[in-house]
């Protein structure tokens, strides 16, 4: 936990040096690096959940798979293999809205450099495609994070059953995303300092904002 204070601390000097070498005044810096804190995130849910090529946003059970679904599934169990593809899509708030004598800051996310854990198991990490605009407005803009992995590769413990079952607690009827986090380091343009890169990382989940 020390090494993990000692790193970021180390990240933030190295930041603070960059915008002073940019000509930024210690009060510009302040208000920049705060405006960059307050930039929030939360995980709202998971949608357009496909297992080997079958859609579970209809299903509650293995009792609501067709005989083809079935087949399809036992294929691809058989050849050691559970193909997913879904998307988790993320919420970011931005307070910097200008109220209180404060200037709005107005901020877009270039990069995200995120890893994704279910049941906090790592398995794949990757970016975003696009820069996301957050306009200073205190209102949520939610973008997707296009998800694709083998569930059998990181989950091959759990069996058959358990795959399934971790796939329709994922994107079945009842689905959510309170198995899912994401471990991510945000990189953020801002008029006043250009990108900077997160000194550390964030964890995002569905329960609450974090930043």
């Amino acid at each position: 936990m020390m090494q993990q204070q000692f790193v970021r601390v180390l990240g933030v000097l190295a930041l603070i040096f960059v915008v002073l070498a940019a000509g930024c005044s210690p009060r510009e810096i302040t208000r920049a690096l705060t405006d960059l804190k307050n930039l929030q995130f939360k995980l709202r849910d998971v949608d357009n959940f496909r297992l080997a090529g079958i859609t579970l946003a209809d299903k509650k059970s293995i009792k609501d798979f067709s005989l083809s679904d079935g087949l399809a599934l036992t294929r691809a169990i058989t050849s050691e293999t559970a193909p997913a593809e879904f998307t988790v899509n993320v919420i970011a708030r931005n307070p910097n809205d200008g109220q209180a004598g404060r200037q709005s800051a107005q901020l877009t996310i270039t990069s995200l450099d995120y890893r994704l854990l279910i049941d906090g198991r790592q398995t794949i990490s990757g970016d975003i495609e696009k820069p996301i605009y957050i306009p200073g407005s205190k209102e949520e803009t939610v973008f997707p994070l296009k998800m694709k992995l083998d569930l059998l590769q990181f989950f091959s413990d759990k069996g058959k059953d358990g795959i399934l079952n971790l796939a329709l607690a994922l994107g079945g009827v009842e689905g959510s995303a309170s198995r899912i986090s994401i471990d991510m380091r945000p990189t953020v343009k801002s008029s006043l300092l250009g990108e900077i890169r997160y000194p550390g990382r964030l964890l995002i989940v569905d329960k609450e904002f974090s930043n």
